[in-house]
């Protein structure tokens, strides 16, 4: 039940080290909770997350899936069956766009385990390699806790673990009782309530500029998700081209399509991260089409020339610029 007013609250802060960034979190407590058992539940959940889907961990259950032979079964712990699940689902309502199988192409350019810089052959041969739709090279038995791949596949969960293990920071919250909560994981970020005063959490939107950190803009978020994908924090520069991290399963290229970021609210943050990771690999058109057809809220910043146009569906919407879209 929901704390009442009586009862006095103070501002809490937590936070750790986990998938090369940190978590964080902010609530409003009692006195009488208990801080030590929450922080170590925290810190368990997303280490949890980390051993399972991280493609550095040489044995976590995703690289386990990544060497298994084609045709097997493999049994994979449920949360991770959770999140491919539903990577598989965001693959299908985008066509595509979000795609979870570009590990090869993460690794080829230097973005993943394998090295830090692209390697011309290795690029070559993940642009090559003949497969079908990922949906359709892996084999979920959700049922059974177990899985199979079809064709040879290197999954990559970057682009909505995060999100994921937001919302896992957000359920030991309310396990441990917390009603007023922001928690947050790089640039995902989902709120519980609003702040014990019943002002809404406010949340600043980075400007993309990979030199500086400075905000764009400030949402205020209540009970809501919010997950930015951009191509400034990692990227290769190749002469005057910048290519971002994230890539496109369709041209297997990394992207480079002028959107320097993308936002988006969802109830979900595991939802608000694999959509603004795929409302970045998709050309500005594109995406704001599947924006508008699974009724998505999303922010556009795009490069056009030195100038930043913002471009957006839901609350965040704008007249379309012709040369924005």
């Amino acid at each position: 039940m929901p704390k009442t007013c009586s009862e006095p609250l103070h501002r809490l802060q937590l936070f750790g080290p986990t998938m090369g960034t940190h978590w964080a979190v902010r609530c409003d407590v009692p006195s009488a909770l208990d801080v030590g058992a929450l922080r170590q539940a925290l810190t368990d959940t997303v280490e949890q997350v980390d051993e399972q889907m991280s493609p550095w961990k040489p044995e976590s259950a995703l690289n386990q899936l990544n060497r298994a032979p084609v045709g097997d079964w493999l049994a994979l712990p449920p949360q991770l069956l959770e999140v491919l699940a539903r990577a598989l689902e965001v693959c299908r309502l985008s066509d595509g766009v979000f795609d979870p199988a570009v590990g090869a192409l993460v690794d080829a350019w230097g973005f993943g385990a394998a090295r830090d810089t692209p390697d011309a052959e290795a690029i070559r041969a993940a642009r090559h390699t003949e497969r079908p739709p990922t949906p359709q090279a892996l084999e979920l038995d959700l049922a059974a806790g177990r899985v199979r791949k079809h064709a040879p596949l290197q999954l990559d969960l970057c682009g909505i673990a995060k999100g994921y293990a937001v919302d896992r920071l957000c359920t030991v919250l309310g396990q441990h009782g917390v009603h007023h909560a922001l928690a947050a994981l790089d640039g995902e970020l989902r709120t519980i309530g609003a702040q014990a005063s019943g002002a809404p959490w406010a949340v600043a939107l980075e400007n993309p500029r990979p030199d500086v950190r400075t905000a764009q803009g400030v949402i205020e978020l209540q009970d809501l998700a919010v997950a930015t994908s951009g191509d400034y924090r990692h990227f290769v520069q190749v002469g005057e081209v910048r290519l971002a991290h994230s890539m496109d399963g369709r041209s297997r290229t990394p992207v480079n399509n002028g959107v320097a970021s993308v936002t988006v609210l969802a109830p979900a943050c595991i939802d608000a991260d694999a959509w603004a990771t795929a409302l970045l690999v998709a050309c500005p058109s594109e995406g704001l089409a599947l924006a508008h057809r699974h009724g998505l809220e999303a922010l556009w910043l795009l490069r056009r020339g030195k100038a930043l146009v913002e471009l957006g569906s839901g609350r965040f919407a704008t007249p379309t610029a012709p040369d924005a879209a």
